[in-house]
């Protein structure tokens, strides 16, 4: 009997908050075409939080295959490329009808963040072949802190009155240059996760009361 032809990828519920947050941040893009930058940054701000959990309820499976391990870290790093990568860049640009020198720096943010995801699934692959260990410290900056910095030079823009577009590439390029630099950041325990949610709480609350007044 001929084996059963299924679908290309790995179905199971712990990629659907990865597919989720990866959609969420494409919408994101479309929303910056059609010139809706607040609630561009909603949906980039989501999309932190899918990210966030997507690994916590993957590692719920405790029967996945090496190969199902695999491919959950490869899509995770693809849906992290278009979400905290791309949609941020361009949501940069579109601050400005120009294409100016500074232009390059969107283009190489979003090249540090490739390289970035990419050296991180080999690394990954290794250590999880060595170890079943959690993962206790970050190499460079997590792709996701995007999520965070780009809504932050947004709010600083309302109550400062700062150029969005020009504060925008400086983020851009500081944030692009730490995801490639080889230091060892520690992973936040409960109180540092805690303040972390607390600042994203408090810059997505004053963003969408901001998209709601408008």
């Amino acid at each position: 009997m001929r084996e059963k032809i299924k679908l290309i990828g790995f179905y199971n519920y712990t990629v659907i908050l990865t597919y989720i947050g990866m959609l969420i941040g494409f919408m994101g893009i479309m929303l910056v075409l059609k010139d809706n930058h607040v609630w561009a940054l909603i949906c980039l701000m989501i999309a932190g939080v899918c990210d966030m959990f997507d690994g916590t309820i993957a590692s719920t499976k405790k029967d996945r295959t090496k190969d199902e391990k695999s491919f959950g870290i490869q899509i995770d790093s693809l849906s992290d490329l278009i979400c905290f990568g791309v949609l941020p860049s361009v949501w940069v640009m579109s601050m400005s009808d120009k294409l100016g020198v500074l232009s390059f720096i969107p283009c190489l943010f979003i090249l540090c963040g490739l390289i970035r995801l990419a050296y991180f699934n080999v690394d990954e692959a290794n250590r999880q072949a060595a170890t079943s260990e959690r993962r206790s410290y970050y190499l460079g900056l997590p792709i996701t802190a995007s999520a965070l910095a780009i809504p932050a030079v947004y709010v600083i823009g309302m109550f400062f009155k700062t150029p969005m577009y020009e504060t925008g590439l400086i983020a851009l390029l500081i944030v692009g240059i730490c995801y490639v630099l080889p230091f060892h950041l520690k992973k936040p325990k409960f109180v540092g996760e805690l303040l972390i949610v607390g600042f994203g709480a408090a810059l997505f609350c004053i963003i969408i009361a901001e998209a709601v007044l408008r």
